[in-house]
C-alpha cells in the first residue's frame, strides 16, 4: 500500500491519540485509544472500522486552519480505498474502476444484454415464462462461474487483510457483536445515539443510515428470493415461473423497491455531501456502484411487471445484463467494503473480548 496513505493517516490518528475528545462517537475511537503505536496493518483495520460519518471531522478543534490540519474522515477513506485496492484480486481491475467506474459499468451492461438479446433472436429454447427467452441450463452455464468467482476473488482478498491486521481465530461471540452492529448500523447512529453528519455539515441525521439498511435488507431479501427459488426449483421440483404469493416473489418484490429506493436515496445523499471529507479519487466509482446495484433492482421490478408482455425478451437481456455486471464487478466496487467492513468488525469485536 502507498506509505504516504498510511503515514498521513498515522500522522492523524496519533494527534487524535492524544486529544481523545471524540471518545465515544464510533468503533474508530475505542479501538484507536487502545493502543500507543500505530503498525500499516493497524491503520488499515482502523480506515475500514470508519463508516465516514464525519461526526469527527465537525467536532475536531484540529481542522483547518489550524495547523495540525486534520481530516480524519478524509485520511482513513483514501487509506481504506487503497486497501480494497491492494487486496482486490486480481488487483488492477480495481484501479481500474474506481477511475472509470460509470463507464466500465455502463459498457458491460449494455455488452452482455446485447449478448443476451443475440442469444434469444438466435435460439429460443420454447420453455415456460423467462425460458422461453433464454434456457434454464444456459442460465446457470452463465451465471453459476459468475456468482462463484467473486466468492473466490473477495475471500483471497480478506485472507490476506485477515493476515495483515493481526486477525486471531474467529470464535460464534465475534460474530455474532459484529452481525449484531452490522444489522443496526449503530457506528452510522454515531455515540450519542443522534445520527451522523454525512449530508448537512454539522447537522446529525439517521438518513444515510436508513438508505444503507434499506440497501442491506433489500439485497438480503433479493439473495433470499434467489435461494428459495433454487430451493424449490432443484429439491422440490417446483419450477420458474413463480406466481405473486409464492416464496421467491413474496421476498423478492419487497427487496427490490427496498433495493431501489435505497440505492436512489443514498446517490441523493452522497451528491449533496462534501467530497473533501472522503476519498475524492472513489467518488465516481462510488456512484457508479450504487446505480449499478439500484439498476439491478429496478431492471428485476421492470421485468416482474413487464414479464407477460411482448417487452420480456428485451427487459430480460437488460435485468440480466446488469446481474452480470454486478456479479463479475462486485470484488473490485463497493460492494466489497460490505465484507472488508464486516471483518474490521470482528477483528474489533475480538479485540474488546481481550480487553
Amino acid at each position: 500500500m502507498q506509505s504516504d496513505l498510511i503515514n498521513e493517516a498515522r500522522r492523524q490518528v496519533e494527534i487524535c491519540n492524544a486529544c481523545r475528545y471524540c471518545e465515544g462517537y464510533c468503533s474508530v475511537f475505542p479501538a484507536l485509544h487502545s493502543q500507543r503505536a500505530f503498525t500499516e496493518g493497524d491503520i488499515t483495520q482502523l480506515a475500514n472500522l470508519c463508516h465516514n460519518c464525519r461526526g469527527c471531522y465537525y467536532a475536531c478543534q484540529y481542522t483547518a486552519p489550524h495547523e495540525f490540519d486534520l481530516n480524519l474522515p478524509k485520511a482513513l477513506a483514501k487509506v481504506r480505498r487503497e486497501s480494497w485496492e491492494h487486496y482486490a484480486w486480481p488487483s488492477n481491475f480495481a484501479k481500474a474502476f474506481h477511475t472509470s467506474g460509470s463507464r466500465i459499468a455502463l459498457a458491460l451492461v449494455v455488452g452482455f444484454a446485447v449478448l443476451f438479446f443475440a442469444i434469444h433472436l438466435l435460439r429460443s429454447s420454447g420453455g415456460d415464462g423467462f425460458y422461453a427467452a433464454l434456457s434454464h441450463n444456459a442460465m446457470v452455464a452463465i451465471f453459476l462461474p459468475a456468482f462463484l468467482f467473486p466468492l473466490v476473488s473477495i475471500g483471497i482478498g480478506l485472507k490476506r487483510y485477515w493476515s495483515d491486521i493481526g486477525g486471531d481465530r474467529i470464535r460464534l461471540r465475534d460474530i455474532t457483536v459484529a452481525f449484531g452492529r452490522t444489522a443496526k448500523m449503530k457506528d452510522l447512529a454515531a455515540g450519542h445515539g443522534d445520527g451522523c453528519n454525512f449530508e448537512e455539515e454539522d447537522k446529525f441525521s439517521h438518513a444515510r443510515r436508513y438508505a444503507h439498511q434499506a440497501i442491506m435488507y433489500g439485497f438480503l431479501l433479493c439473495f433470499a428470493s434467489t435461494s428459495a427459488g433454487t430451493v424449490m426449483h432443484y429439491i422440490f421440483g417446483m419450477h420458474a415461473p413463480y406466481g405473486f404469493w409464492s416464496l421467491p416473489k413474496l421476498l423478492g418484490v419487497p427487496g427490490g423497491v427496498l433495493l431501489t429506493l435505497g440505492c436512489l436515496r443514498m446517490v441523493e445523499l452522497k451528491w449533496r455531501s462534501d467530497r473533501d471529507l472522503g476519498d475524492p479519487k472513489s467518488w465516481g466509482g462510488d456512484i457508479a456502484f450504487i446505480l449499478l446495484l439500484g439498476g439491478v433492482a429496478l431492471t428485476g421490478l421492470a421485468l416482474y411487471a413487464g414479464g407477460s408482455t411482448s417487452l420480456m425478451p428485451a427487459l430480460l437481456a437488460i435485468h440480466l445484463g446488469a446481474v452480470l455486471a454486478f456479479f463479475l464487478l462486485t470484488p473490485f466496487t463497493k460492494m466489497a467494503h460490505g465484507f472488508f467492513r464486516l471483518a474490521a468488525m470482528i477483528r474489533n469485536a475480538q479485540s474488546e473480548f481481550v480487553k
